[in-house]
């Protein structure tokens, strides 16, 4: 794909399937709603200028519906160990409860893609690039319903462009509407969003779940 000088092309993987520095567990309930559990240790405040004061140590919990908004507490622990043990006994219960981790394959893949002007990629498709990014990894991360995992652009027919956002979703219909969501309230240009959801490896079997159109076909 061509550039215009001075822009470099972004071809970005953000993070590889799951986050491993947090343990994110799922479970259907009886009713067939899918929820989800995960903590995570945050060791990274600052001390003071000298250095002598160590930062805090935080172990986080955060649970609620895939989809909506989660509920998040956090405390202060005393040592990384006493956290890894906390996270570690935060697992077990987890499991015990019924939730389980669900790894990259047992997920689907959702895509979303905005239409370009052209395929060189300016700094305005650049800072959308940014953007997007920025906006879409708390807001999927805060409900559950997706992580990003790869950022691209494209050339598309007659001298077109595409800007693809690669998502790792447990439920691609939430993902779907949240994706949405977020878009609009950010003003992240919706008239030029496509979203499409398939097979985690099988790129050619997405089909669109929302477009300008109306249309069911969907190309990287």
């Amino acid at each position: 794909m061509s550039k215009q000088p001075g822009a470099e092309v972004l071809h970005e993987t953000i993070m590889p399937g799951l986050d491993a520095n947090i343990v994110r567990m799922y479970k259907r309930t009886e009713d067939g709603t899918l929820v989800f559990r995960e903590a995570w240790i945050d060791a990274g405040g600052s001390g003071d200028a000298d250095g002598a004061q160590a930062p805090e140590i935080y172990f986080v919990l955060n649970h609620g519906t895939v989809g909506h908004i989660s509920t998040s507490k956090d405390a202060v622990v005393g040592t990384l160990e006493e956290a890894e043990a906390m996270l570690a006994a935060f697992a077990l219960q987890c499991a015990e409860d019924g939730y389980a981790v669900l790894e990259r394959s047992e997920q689907f893949l959702v895509v979303a893609q905005f239409a370009l002007k052209s395929d060189r990629v300016s700094e305005r498709d650049q800072h959308l690039a940014k953007r997007v990014k920025d906006s879409l990894t708390p807001h999927l991360a805060w409900r559950g319903s997706g992580v990003l995992e790869k950022v691209e652009f494209t050339a598309a027919p007659h001298g077109l462009g595409r800007l693809n956002i690669y998502i790792v979703a447990p439920d691609p219909a939430r993902a779907v509407a949240n994706i949405k969501v977020c878009v609009r309230e950010e003003k992240l240009d919706f008239t030029k969003l496509t979203i499409a959801a398939g097979p985690i490896d099988e790129p050619d079997a997405l089909r669109a779940k929302h477009s300008a159109t109306g249309s069911t076909a969907f190309s990287l």
